[in-house]
């Protein structure tokens, strides 16, 4: 095993020592003996055999390497500040890791700022951020493997806050032969072509949700892998409306116009599934999540 030759304290005297002009002044900022801190980077240069400092008249100067080496052991020293306060933060109760499963409906230019807002604030604390779709949502609140769960399917037990109202629109492209049918479509004209779908992301999917009758489906696991297929003029697909308003705005998507379902609506809600065991860092971003909810009361 590696045994390190120096120590912290070495590296921030040295830093006090450039920081400061001089040893002189460094001593004074850290009230030590300016003996002390000529001993220190004497033996700091020592160990490493590199000349770190060069003394001119009273002042001490950075050698090159001397300039390498300080830029680094700031590095160090802040990165050693930050566990230190991160062993405090987990001492108060502020947890190390935030893991927010968010379905992929939930729109992300909404959820980004919010985070981006969070982000000087958490403390140290890792974000992990899941994209689920329908079970796989589901099982992040079942299974209690999210703090924050974004999904439209609550399950039975848990209390949750609705956010937002998502359409989804059957999308496809404006020369697919769909669009030359009378509308409304009727249903069974969908099944002679492809439907892209999106994968389900749950370990036990459930093959019971939406219109799943077409002869041929695509699988694929995000919105902009479905999008690429649908600009490729291959298939159609239901797609939050907020995600392709703008492919239909400049006419490379258009939407179908089916009988019985011109569009399908889910509310979005946010689950603590760990409500009774919620760190001070879940609780915070929670609640700047809702105060962002574009949902009536």
């Amino acid at each position: 095993m590696y045994r390190q030759k120096t120590t912290l304290e070495q590296w921030r005297i040295l830093q006090a020592v450039v920081d400061c002009g001089g040893y002189a002044h460094a001593a004074k900022t850290l009230n030590k003996s300016q003996s002390s801190l000529n001993h220190a980077v004497a033996k700091l240069q020592g160990q490493l055999n590199v000349q770190l400092l060069e003394v001119k008249g009273r002042k001490a100067f950075l050698t090159k390497a001397g300039e390498v080496m300080l830029r680094r052991s700031r590095l160090l020293s802040q990165s050693a500040q930050e566990l230190e306060e991160l062993a405090n933060n987990i001492n108060q109760g502020w947890e190390p890791e935030i893991i927010i499963a968010a379905d992929l409906a939930f729109p992300r230019p909404v959820l980004l700022p919010i985070l981006k807002h969070f982000q000087p604030l958490c403390r140290g604390s890792r974000i992990t951020l899941l994209d689920t779709v329908l079970s796989g949502s589901e099982e992040a609140v079942k299974d209690k493997s999210a703090d924050i769960v974004i999904t439209n399917e609550v399950p039975r037990g848990f209390l949750h806050e609705p956010l937002i109202e998502v359409n989804f629109v059957a999308v496809t492209h404006p020369q697919h032969p769909l669009t030359q049918l009378p509308s409304p479509i009727d249903p069974q004209e969908l099944q002679q072509h492809v439907q892209v779908v999106i994968r389900d992301s749950g370990q036990n999917p459930h093959d019971d949700r939406g219109w799943l009758r077409a002869e041929q489906r695509w699988t694929v696991s995000q919105f902009h892998s479905a999008v690429d297929i649908l600009l490729e003029g291959i298939g159609f697909c239901w797609l939050p409306q907020h995600h392709v308003e703008r492919y239909i705005e400049m006419k490379q998507l258009v939407t179908l116009n089916v009988k019985g379902s011109s569009f399908k609506r889910v509310t979005l809600s946010l689950v603590n599934p760990n409500s009774e065991q919620m760190g001070p860092g879940t609780q915070m971003l929670t609640e700047m999540i809702l105060a962002e909810r574009q949902i009536s009361q």
